[in-house]
């Protein structure tokens, strides 16, 4: 195995640049000729296909699925044969009971609402924004390596593996870093295709606006975005010549103020303690549960000799072998864990990032603070107020930052939009989460990172006019779970009055902790 040949690292297409008025704006030539992009999706997919047929065969002249259901499991949670799907709406769904405790690194799925998602009757929604997460990628660099490394150790120290282990005999690391997968690509068209069906009636009045940050993953979720929106709208036999969508690329560097990529605040980018909560955090789980799965690896795979680094770069690889599959197939990895593993693997995943970026530090919030700013200002119709990290030279200009849109759509990450949902407050109903034992995503009152921010996930903000109301009102859906939000006393059907919900907001308004930023 050779690790040079199998990275294949992406440069950001943006480029890294500190001044504040240089705007990268894609426009419809220079993002791609939809005819080739077609014809290049059309390739890797048939190519993916005749892979996947191929490999099917020889999964079933091996017979691995036989030994996946008698000895790849060691408790007592049995394998079956699922039928794995990702649709627009459901989202993955393939063992779902395994699929969805991968923390930050599940593919999106529809979250339990207690509350209706469907517009209420005798409204009319005016006003719909999404924040999403890009899709499926490979690992980070950084990561990659480490993985390598972990498959590479394991295969020199053991002769042969046996039983639930016995793939790593023929496994070949092949992930890249940093890239979209074909299965991340899928997941945005699907829901491009999700954002147009619910959101159709507005579609007739216009285009919508994007913006994506600048790393390339997060340009290429866009465009496989706006491809999922304009295939469901003509599917629904309805044109639009402003198609392919211009995307707007807020480049991601030092110094560059971008509301959809963390960096400007230093003491959080590198002070202490709050660069290193999360991280603590974690570690502190980590001496929880972990002794115990790596004394049963090392047991079961004699002369093994796995760490800690090691052993949770095997739960890593579950998730990330999954979407590097076109079809999202389960990685044999997966079932090296029991069901209990990998609820301890969510809540670890998990604790990174409500420490890490989200209510659990101080500073995690004021991250976000710039992006509901711009949000406030959306909603209202009225320029942007904030000193913190908005671009006020894209933000000053109805080009780069219009209002009076009906749709808007913004692509970042994970960490970002974790930040950003602290603002807001949807999740001041959580206590400090344990760092010592589990709890539950119920008990955590619906947090977790697979709940929150997984692979393409997704956040609505609706504004509606409804008979009988004097007021807009305004409702948030993340992964298709209404959010209560009693910041802003929210009704039965989870909405708030506009200006109630702006009210709420009074943390953004006034720039949050910024002042902490560059305390020395």
């Amino acid at each position: 195995m050779s690790l040079g040949s199998g990275l294949r690292v992406r440069k950001d297409v943006a480029g890294h640049h500190p001044e504040e008025e240089k705007v990268y704006l894609l426009s419809p030539a220079a993002e791609h000729d939809g005819r080739s992009y077609k014809n290049k999706m059309s390739r890797r997919k048939a190519c993916a296909s005749a892979c996947c047929f191929r490999l099917v065969l020889i999964v079933i002249s091996l017979s691995c699925f036989a030994l996946i259901s008698a000895s790849f499991i060691h408790t007592s949670w049995s394998v079956q044969l699922p039928r794995c799907v990702d649709t627009p709406d459901r989202g993955y769904q393939c063992q779902s009971q395994l699929s969805h405790s991968w923390g930050q690194y599940s593919p999106f799925f529809s979250v339990p609402s207690e509350l209706s998602t469907a517009i209420p009757p005798r409204c009319n929604v005016t006003f719909a924004q999404i924040l999403s997460r890009h899709g499926a990628r490979d690992p980070t660099a950084t990561k990659t390596r480490s993985y390598y490394s972990t498959v590479q150790k394991l295969q020199t120290n053991v002769g042969q593996f046996r039983g639930k282990y016995a793939f790593l005999n023929t496994f070949n690391y092949t992930l890249g870093a940093d890239q979209l997968t074909l299965f991340g690509e899928k997941q945005m068209i699907n829901s491009g295709v999700a954002f147009y069906n619910r959101y159709k009636g507005l579609a007739k009045q216009g285009t919508p606006f994007i913006r994506a940050s600048g790393e390339g993953r997060v340009i290429e979720s866009a465009r496989n975005f706006s491809q999922g929106f304009n295939q469901a709208r003509k599917a629904d036999r309805t044109s639009d010549a402003n198609y392919p969508y211009p995307i707007l690329v807020i480049p991601e560097g030092e110094g560059f103020n971008n509301t959809l990529d963390h960096g400007l605040c230093t003491e959080f980018e590198e002070g202490t303690p709050y660069s290193s909560i999360g991280s603590n955090a974690q570690q502190t789980f980590l001496a929880t549960f972990l002794p115990t799965v790596i004394k049963r690896l090392n047991r079961d795979i004699p002369s093994a000799n796995l760490t800690a680094v090691d052993t949770v770069n095997l739960f890593d690889l579950c998730p990330f072998t999954t979407v590097a599959s076109a079809l999202g197939l389960v990685s044999p990895f997966c079932y090296l864990f029991s069901l209990d593993e990998w609820e301890h693997y969510n809540y670890y995943q998990s604790l990174g990032k409500y420490y890490g970026y989200g209510p659990g530090n101080p500073l995690g919030p004021t991250q976000g603070v710039g992006y509901v700013n711009e949000l406030i200002a959306r909603l209202s119709g009225k320029a942007v107020k904030d000193h913190t990290t908005v671009n006020h030279t894209l933000d000053g200009s109805h080009v780069t930052f219009p209002l009076g849109e009906a749709l808007y759509v913004d692509v970042s990450h994970d960490n970002d939009m974790t930040s950003i949902f602290s603002a807001l407050g949807l999740y001041n109903s959580t206590r400090p989460l344990s760092n010592t034992s589990i709890e539950s995503t119920e008990t955590a009152a619906g947090y977790s990172a697979a709940w929150t921010v997984p692979f393409a996930g997704r956040a609505y903000f609706e504004k509606m006019e409804c008979a009988g109301e004097k007021e807009e009102l305004v409702r948030i859906i993340v992964n298709n779970r209404v959010m209560p939000m009693p910041t802003c006393g929210a009704d039965g059907l989870g909405r708030c009055t506009l200006e109630k919900f702006i009210q709420s907001l009074s943390f953004a308004a006034e720039g949050g902790r910024w002042n902490l930023c560059f305390a020395k």
